[in-house]
């Protein structure tokens, strides 16, 4: 069964934002996805509901959803901002390679240390092209540079060889 969805009034878009980010915050990610989806049916270009939808979709990597990170990339290109789809690349990248490294899946390291290297080159990319001001691209990359530092275990080897397991 499929049901028709009901649409908002657009007098309601900034009230929905609202409560999206507020979904956000309470650890309720599919709900925040599921209002700015509403948003974007009326306002397809409101970048406030693309950029709360591309941090609920980052919201939802550790639960095992598929598809995800695809989701999540399919928004960036309707990021109007040069600094912010860069940003936000790597904002994607980051949430993918955290949740690479709590999964505790075999070979998860490897692929933890490879989201969080690109997560630091979208960073990078941002930081040259920033506002005046708007350090928020560094931070994001110190904060990958220390989770690294952290884990030194994860740092890529070339000749280790990494034979998947059944179950993957």
């Amino acid at each position: 069964m499929t049901f028709e969805l009901k649409p908002i009034s657009k007098a309601g878009i900034a009230r929905a934002i609202e409560k999206a980010e507020r979904y956000r915050f309470l650890n309720q990610a599919w709900a925040a996805e599921s209002i700015c989806l509403d948003v974007l049916e009326v306002e397809p270009d409101n970048q406030a509901a693309l950029i709360d939808l591309l941090l609920a979709l980052t919201d939802q990597f550790g639960e095992g959803l598929s598809g995800g990170v695809a989701r999540a990339r399919e928004v960036l290109p309707r990021i109007r901002d040069e600094y912010k789809r860069a940003y936000y690349a790597g904002i994607i990248c980051e949430r993918r390679g955290i949740a690479q490294l709590t999964s505790g899946t075999p070979g998860a390291g490897f692929a933890a240390y490879d989201w969080l290297r690109e997560a630091m080159h979208w960073y990078g990319t941002a930081e040259a092209i920033r506002p005046i001001g708007n350090d928020d691209a560094i931070l994001r990359w110190n904060t990958c540079a220390r989770a690294l530092d952290r884990n030194s275990h994860l740092v890529r080897d070339e000749e280790t060889s990494y034979e998947p397991t059944l179950g993957e």
